[in-house]
């Protein structure tokens, strides 16, 4: 009797480890009539059955698998998304297509719209000398860095999703900007500005179309590594380009360092001391003045108002000195900007990887910076939609004569501490810049250049981070702080040839390649977008 069972167990493990087709077969072994006969003689014991049924299931290959699941995955995502247009509301379809619709039925007038009114007057009160600084960064005219903060400010409170992020000129940006244009056109001529223009169209049109095919996943290929090196070498490279304004006589412009530094040594008999007093005092009050907003939360209003106060005093200062070695804006036109179609299309090709690399700024910066608020005030964000409605307010933006605009993290931060609750505060500070463009400019001609580049280098001294900094480096792996050390290197080299977005693509391709075959992606990126420019 045990040899029997012992037989039947065999039979059934082998049976069950066989692939074959899937089917029920009874089971019967060859000495299923001893079993039977003796079941029978037992049956006034134990009743047990004749035979039953097994259930043998093929074993499947890991490739079948594999490849059916995918397809199977993806068609039932794609089912699933023309499920969900087809189920969506009139409503819905209005809000997928004007995020602005979602705040605008639930605004609660009593509650928000006293803390949308002064963040919005806040962030334009930052906003004006901070957007004439960066167009002279990035070698315009002061009056195309208001009007970039001026369109693309509206567009965006329409098309945009988020509704703290304050969109404008950066620092980050304009620099792209002056690097690339520099060596194409002289600053001075007029297809210097219409280059600047037709570069915010492409980065628009760039956007736009990333967002419309839902690319947005892309930044977390970008690790923390490079974003640091990058952002680094580019604030020493502002902060460099600044330099002319403090020491009172003109500096060669030029993307590179060696240039550079060589042009200020050899310039040195020509120092004038009242430009580089006046504003080393008002980059010395902006630092102040951001730290103590930053530290203490009842004088967080310094933070905001330390770019109008550099302003006020370096143009007092003047008016009442004035001191010949220190230039000044100089007049610029009034009113809004007219409606004109970007020109120059015949040199489009040679700006396509800058308007690649401003793109991905925008994913870095706005997208990360537009999440992290979105996160705190408690609503859901599309980073596609975010990267759309960006591309939207450059491209009309630039049929209003406006360079390249992106989310700016100290106005963001300014205008979430301030308290704006939508996108409400966005039109405001938009109605502040066309109220200095229709009113104000005859002021800004007495501003002196120094207290802009003041306000430059103070904006830029938070993008400087420690390329050692032990705590992180102790969760990174080595080939983090070589690709670190290999990003900030090679942009400075970079910067001494004639190559640099080549260079920094090169940088980004690589860290995407070290992105897919490590984890230090997403999490860090977004742990360092939160910085200021």
């Amino acid at each position: 009797m045990n040899e029997v069972a012992s037989d039947d167990i065999k039979l059934i493990i082998i049976s069950l480890i066989t692939p074959t087709v899937r089917m029920e077969i009874t089971y019967a072994s060859p000495s299923s009539q001893n079993l039977s006969s003796s079941s029978q003689r037992s049956s006034s014991n134990v009743s047990m059955p004749a035979a039953r049924p097994v259930k043998v299931i093929p074993l499947q290959h890991p490739e079948t698998t594999s490849s059916s699941s995918a397809a199977s995955s993806f068609g039932a995502s794609v089912s699933k998304r023309i499920g969900n247009f087809k189920r969506m509301t009139w409503i819905q379809w209005i809000e997928t297509f004007l995020p602005c619709s979602r705040w605008i039925r639930t605004y609660k007038w009593r509650e928000y719209f006293q803390v949308d009114l002064m963040a919005g007057t806040t962030v334009g009160i930052m906003l004006v000398p901070q957007a004439m600084s960066y167009a002279k960064l990035a070698g315009l005219q002061p009056i195309y860095g208001l009007y970039s903060g001026f369109v693309p400010i509206f567009v965006y409170a329409i098309f945009g999703s988020s509704r703290q992020l304050a969109i404008g000129p950066v620092a980050l940006v304009s620099l792209l900007v002056s690097n690339v244009l520099g060596g194409i056109a002289d600053s001075s001529d007029e297809s210097y500005t219409e280059l600047a223009i037709l570069l915010a169209l492409m980065v628009g049109i760039f956007e736009s179309i990333m967002g419309l095919l839902r690319l947005g996943w892309l930044i977390r290929f970008i690790s923390h590594a490079v974003i640091s090196g990058f952002t680094t070498a580019s604030a020493i490279v502002i902060a460099l380009s600044q330099a002319k304004y403090f020491l009172g006589y003109d500096v060669a412009r030029s993307s590179k360092i060696v240039p550079l530094i060589k042009s200020i040594i050899l310039g040195a008999d020509k120092f004038s001391w009242p430009p580089f007093l006046v504003g080393s005092i008002i980059l010395a009050i902006l630092l102040i003045m951001k730290q103590l907003g930053k530290s203490r939360k009842y004088l967080r209003f310094l933070r905001a108002a330390g770019p109008l106060t550099g302003v006020v005093l370096g143009t007092t200062i003047v008016k009442i000195y004035h001191p010949p070695s220190i230039t000044l804006v100089g007049d610029i036109p009034q009113g809004l900007p007219n409606f004109s179609i970007p020109k120059s299309f015949e040199c489009a090709m040679s700006l396509i990887p800058t308007a690649i690399l401003i793109t991905g700024v925008a994913i870095l910066e706005s997208v990360g910076i537009a999440k992290a608020l979105a996160a705190k005030n408690g609503y859901e964000l599309d980073s596609n939609q975010e990267l759309f409605g960006l591309g939207v307010a450059n491209i009309l933006g630039s049929f209003f004569s406006a360079y390249p605009t992106t989310g700016s993290f100290s106005r963001s931060a300014v205008n979430h501490e301030s308290g704006a609750k939508t996108g409400l505060s966005g039109v405001i500070t938009g109605i502040i810049m066309a109220c200095a463009l229709l009113f104000m400019t005859p002021l800004f001609e007495h501003i002196p250049q120094c207290a802009l580049a003041a306000i430059v280098v103070s904006a830029v001294m938070g993008l400087i981070k420690r390329i050692f900094c032990f705590g992180p480096l102790l969760a990174l792996r080595l080939y983090s702080l070589v690709l670190r050390l290999a990003s900030l290197l090679g942009l400075v080299l970079h910067l001494l040839s004639s190559f640099m977005n080549q260079q920094i693509l090169i940088l980004l391709s690589w860290d995407v390649f070290q992105a897919l075959l490590s984890t230090e992606t997403l999490s860090n990126t977004q742990k360092h977008i939160l910085t200021t420019e």
